[in-house]
């Protein structure tokens, strides 16, 4: 039997779909599951003085956790395990990936998000294939997934986390250099990338983006959604701005392969909304970073920036932010930037597109 042979028949199919869209799409999936619903349950406790999202329900060493930090410290584990999932990988490789997950994310600091990323495809595809194999598989998987994913994070967790920072580090710092320039290209990348099927708010979590630069990641990944809600209204009613309004402008791409012309206006909009959160508002997204890459899926990518000026991330504070009072300027730009310009902008360029012919009826359809 071959070795390509014993791949299949271990379900070890490597792929750009499995390791970039499935992989990646499961981790942010974990992000939001943990991290993301952690820092909102804080905010919202801390906030209202809700007594029992306030209080410790449990404590390890000197470190208190209530309900939301104790989802947000799972975040390795639960995107590791996310990860696996996604892989296929059967019971006893997935649950062993939840210490692989823990300690990769430790290991890469602030970049951990993107250690884990790496080290538990490798964990996953290793534990997949010695799986079943022995008459000891209760003791021979668990083992391989736990060896060759410590081994791995051991080796690259730190290196890789470092790098994720730098780069982050980069782009927030060429944001506050040139934010009208970087106010463009972030909102655009970052859009794009929320509209194909991969994850923006994994990509987002990985560098650590807040921030200026954060913020103008919002601004591109609400164009996309809100932008295609309020443009394909017509054709998709309510049910339309609820499902990619709150929901994901990725239900999109399948009309988008058949003319790519109806992508042009939401791009547009985030190209415009972008620099006008940089150089105008000054929106800065300093909640949790997976946040930046969300838009308004949930209403998360606003509800970061609020949890940004109450309670700023741990990253947030390490890139130098500070919790703020926010006026009501601060909510008219987080307004306008999320919801209205794009909707307004969109729905304008998609009108025009209509009249010229790139749009047809049927175009925006997502029956």
């Amino acid at each position: 039997m071959s070795f390509r042979t014993f791949l299949d028949r271990k379900g070890v199919k490597p792929s750009f779909k499995a390791y970039c869209l499935d992989a990646m799409s499961a981790m942010a999936q974990g992000l939001f599951c943990t991290l993301l619903v952690g820092t909102i349950l804080n905010t919202l406790g801390a906030e209202f003085h809700i007594g029992f999202l306030t209080r410790n329900i449990f404590t390890i060493g000197s470190n208190g956790y209530t309900i939301g930090g104790a989802a947000a410290a799972m975040v390795g584990p639960a995107m590791a395990v996310a990860i696996g999932y996604a892989l296929g990988a059967p019971g006893m490789v997935l649950f062993t990936l939840a210490p692989v997950g823990l300690a990769t994310n430790a290991m890469g600091g602030a970049g951990g998000p993107l250690a884990v990323y790496l080290v538990a495809i490798i964990a996953a595809e290793a534990g997949k294939m010695v799986s079943k194999e022995t008459k000891i598989d209760i003791l021979v998987t668990p083992v391989v997934t736990l060896l060759a994913g410590i081994g791995i994070a051991s080796l690259i967790a730190a290196p890789v986390g470092r790098a994720a920072t730098w780069v982050g580090h980069l782009i927030m710092w060429a944001t506050e250099l040139q934010p009208f320039v970087m106010g463009i290209l972030v909102a655009t990348i970052t859009g794009i990338a929320l509209t194909l099927p991969i994850s923006s708010a994994a990509i987002c979590a990985a560098l650590g983006l807040t921030g200026l630069a954060g913020g103008a990641a919002v601004a591109g990944c609400c164009a996309q959604m809100v932008g295609f809600a309020a443009m394909s209204f017509r054709e998709n009613r309510w049910g339309g701005i609820i499902s990619q309004g709150l929901g994901t402008s990725m239900l999109q791409m399948g009309n988008i392969l058949k003319n790519v012309k109806i992508w042009f206006a939401p791009i547009i909009t985030g190209m415009i909304t972008g620099p006008l959160s940089t150089c105008v508002f000054h929106l800065q997204m300093n909640g949790a970073a997976v946040n930046s890459g969300m838009g308004t899926c949930g209403l998360c990518g606003p509800i970061g920036v609020w949890t940004g000026w109450i309670s700023p991330s741990e990253t947030a504070l390490a890139n130098g932010a500070a919790a703020i009072t926010p006026a009501a300027a601060d909510w008219i730009g987080l307004a306008l930037v999320c919801v209205v310009l794009p909707a307004v902008i969109c729905t304008v360029l998609g009108w025009i597109f209509r009249k010229i012919g790139w749009i047809k009826p049927g175009d925006l359809s997502l029956i």
